[in-house]
This record gives C-alpha cells, sequence and structure tokens, in this order.
C-alpha cells in the first residue's frame, strides 16, 4: 500500500538529511512513521512545506521518501501556486491513501482541492491535531481586556498583538471547515474533536486512533527518588492557549506551602526584559507574563529551558516532581500522554480531549481551567504526598501504555487505511493531469 502524508512539519530525519532545523513538535508523527517504514506492506511517503526552498524538492530517507514543497513561514492566506507543487507531487508519488495530518494550515485545503478535481477525494484521510476554528474561541481565556488589546513594539513592527494572532487563527479556521466539509474520512483522538467536526460536517466517517509516542517514552520510568522535589514542570507556553499567565497566578499559593519551589518552562524566555534585543523581540503576552513575574515575585522561581529535543524533553519530566497542563484548550495533547507513559505526576486543565486521557483521582487530577486555585491545590497534593504520587505514577504509566501501544496503534492505522481502500476500490484512482 503506497501511503503519502501531508505534514506541517519535517520529521527529525529528514531535517537531518537535508540540513533544516529541527522543529520539536509533531512527535506522534515521528513514532508512527517508524513504525510504518519497518512494515514490508506499506510505502510512505512524506509531504512538507519548506520555506527555504523555491522549488520542489526529493529524495529518500531510511526507506522513507520525502517531498518538500516552497511555502512561506507561518502562511495563513490561501496560495493557488501550493495547489500545483501538490499536484505535481500526487502525480509522481501515486499514492493509495493520502492522509493529511491536520487542519490547521491552507495546504489542507489546497491538497483537498487537488484530490478533489482528480476525483480521489475518497482516497483522503484527515486526522484531526488540533482545531483553528474552535481555538479562536478559546484564545483569550483569563486576560484582562487591556493585555488583549496592547500593542509592544514588536507587535507594531509585525503588526500582530493578541488580538490579530485571534484573526489569524480564525482566518486558518475558515479554511479548515471547507477542507472538514469536502472531506469523507477524518481520524481523531477524542470526544471532543470529534464533537466538532460532526458538528462541521455530519457525513463524515469517523475513525479513532490514539498516538504513538516518541521512543525514549517508551524505554524510561519516572522515579520520585530521583526527581528535583517540589519542582513543576510546563512542556510550552509561547502563546496564550497554553495557559502559562494561569500557572503563575497559581504560584503564590504553592510557594505559599512549599517555599522552594521551581517552576520550569520548555522553550524560549518571552519573559526576558535582560537585553536590548530582548526587549524589543517581546511581544504583548510576553510582557503581561513578565507583569505577573514581577507581581508574584517569581524572578527567582521560573526558569526557561531552551528548545529541547526529545532526549532533553525526556530527562526534564524525569528530573520534575509535576507536570502541569494549564491550557485553555486542547485536543489530546501528547506531552501529558508522554508525562503520563514515564509514570510523572499531572495536574491537567479540564478542556477539550482531556478528560479523555486522564482520570481524576486516580492518573492524577483535573482542574476548571480558569481556577489557579484549584491548580495550587493538587500540586501541593501531590508534593506533600509521596504515596499518592507513586500511585498517580503507576496508575498513569499503566493507562497510557495502553494507550500509546505502538503496535496497536500502528495496526488501527493500517486497517483505516484499509477500510478506506476497500471502500473505494471501484473504478480508476489517476485522472488526466490537470
Amino acid at each position: 500500500m503506497k501511503v503519502l502524508w501531508l505534514c506541517n512539519v519535517l520529521l527529525p530525519k529528514v531535517a537531518n538529511h537535508i540540513c533544516e532545523k529541527i522543529n520539536p513538535s509533531g512527535g506522534w508523527m515521528v513514532g508512527l512513521s517508524d513504525s510504518l517504514s519497518l512494515n514490508d506492506d506499506i510505502e510512505l511517503t512524506i509531504v512538507f512545506p519548506l520555506s527555504s526552498s523555491k522549488t520542489i524538492i526529493s529524495g529518500e530517507i531510511e526507506g522513507i521518501k520525502y517531498f518538500g514543497f516552497p511555502q512561506k513561514k507561518a502562511v495563513i492566506k490561501y496560495d493557488k501556486q501550493t495547489e500545483i507543487y501538490l499536484s505535481r507531487i500526487v502525480l509522481e508519488a501515486q499514492p493509495d491513501i493520502i492522509h493529511i495530518w491536520g487542519t490547521e494550515y491552507p495546504h489542507t485545503l489546497a491538497m483537498m482541492n487537488v484530490c478533489e478535481s482528480r476525483g480521489i477525494i475518497d482516497k483522503v484521510l484527515i486526522s484531526i491535531q488540533g482545531l483553528c476554528s474552535i481555538i479562536a474561541q478559546h484564545y483569550f481565556s483569563g486576560l484582562p481586556h487591556r493585555v488583549v488589546t496592547a500593542y509592544t513594539f514588536r507587535d507594531i513592527i509585525r503588526h500582530e498583538n493578541i488580538i490579530k494572532q485571534q484573526k489569524n487563527f480564525q482566518i486558518r479556521g475558515k479554511f479548515e471547515v471547507e477542507a472538514l466539509k469536502k472531506a469523507k474520512h477524518v481520524e481523531g483522538r477524542t470526544t471532543w474533536d470529534k464533537a466538532c467536526v460532526m458538528q462541521i460536517n455530519p457525513d463524515i466517517k469517523y475513525y479513532h486512533c490514539p498516538r504513538t509516542l516518541r521512543s525514549s517514552f517508551y524505554e524510561n520510568q519516572w522515579s520520585i527518588k530521583n526527581c528535583e522535589k517540589y519542582s513543576i514542570f510546563i512542556s510550552q507556553a509561547t502563546y496564550p492557549i497554553k495557559g502559562l499567565h494561569f500557572m503563575f497566578e497559581a504560584m503564590p499559593a504553592i510557594l505559599n506551602s512549599f517555599p522552594s519551589t521551581k517552576l520550569y518552562v520548555a522553550g524560549n524566555n518571552i519573559t526576558s526584559t535582560d537585553t536590548l534585543k530582548a526587549r524589543i523581540k517581546q511581544n504583548s503576552y510576553g510582557m503581561y507574563l513578565n507583569r505577573l513575574l514581577k507581581k508574584y515575585h517569581l524572578e527567582d522561581k521560573v526558569f526557561f529551558t531552551g528548545p529541547l529535543d526529545e532526549k532533553r524533553m525526556c530527562d526534564r519530566f524525569l528530573k520534575s516532581h509535576v507536570f502541569v497542563l494549564p491550557s485553555t484548550i486542547e485536543n489530546s495533547p501528547n506531552s501529558l500522554g508522554e508525562a503520563m507513559a514515564l509514570g510523572l505526576p499531572s495536574v491537567a486543565s479540564d478542556v477539550g480531549g482531556v478528560k479523555d486521557m486522564i482520570k481524576h483521582e486516580i492518573d492524577g487530577f483535573i482542574y476548571q481551567h480558569d481556577a489557579p486555585y484549584m491548580l495550587a491545590h493538587y500540586v501541593c497534593e501531590i508534593f506533600e504526598n509521596s504515596d499518592l504520587a507513586k500511585q498517580f505514577s503507576i496508575n498513569s504509566h499503566n493507562h497510557a501504555m495502553l494507550t500509546h501501544d505502538r503496535q496497536k496503534n500502528e495496526k488501527t492505522m493500517i486497517s483505516i487505511y484499509s477500510d478506506i481502500c476497500c471502500r473505494n476500490s471501484a473504478g480508476d484512482l489517476w485522472c488526466p493531469p490537470l
């Protein structure tokens, strides 16, 4: 079976092969692509946007064929040229199945239009990652109006403050909805994404398949004996929906009970004003976080780790006492799955599809997302009760190993591909070129 993936980012092995910077996101595709590349019945081709190229590039690495097509960074406008690139790639790859990972960018709609024009729309599967049309509705959660409407120097230069960011999600959401209305098959993971998709397109065929994690998270195990006591880890926090502002608001109550608490945040320090360059680059959300740091006297309690690759991310999980997911909206966050797989006790906001991943008071705690006082309470519960932390560790690990079973998820995805092929086995796959 010839399977073509359309991805938003390069997979690490492809990035290394073409000397591009590795993007730490998209870890769920890494695990599954590794499994499928070893399957003799699958011929996998990966297609991705490439801002550094002006022409289509192609190659092969470790049994995976790849194509990169030119596209500007952070594109939110529809570009007919993308259709031309994707049409050429599809003609050359001649796939039996086209699997689109995510609806967040206009190239998803471009691929849907290519497939519709060629009469092969029934061969397309869309995997739901986030849903921009829904995320936009939650973008301002917990932010004061003055912060939402504020501009920094960087925002003025780039014509992008928090309101504009939300509008960009709305624009991308329109392309997303159009793509989903054309789709015949979609794959998701949670009650939330199923509900959202079925409201957009009630006639769509919905498949369920959990994500496969990166290898490191199957090979290591958290231990309370080896962690840094009273340390909290957040895996990303560069924009408002990741909820770092709520975490900062929870910190005073945690510090009141556990004064040595430290918060580690993966990624670059968007609160920094240490240098002229940092002040120039700071956006309005970073400025607000900086104010919260000072208001709650957290300057020596919060540490940004910088971008983390798979190994360093895993190490940071293992060193932490508690993982916190304070997001205002999520589907099925891989960061929570990775924490649970390692057995790191977790506290997660009850948003989107989170409750489908973690059972409250069994695998960890979930709390109302805009109630930082409850976030603080649950973190302290784990800090003060080692037996509870150990039990959460065992339960969450066992749960995650069922949800993120590599062999089972590979078989499920292949069965989805097979079902789509069987449903549409009649007739020729390929139409005359455009």
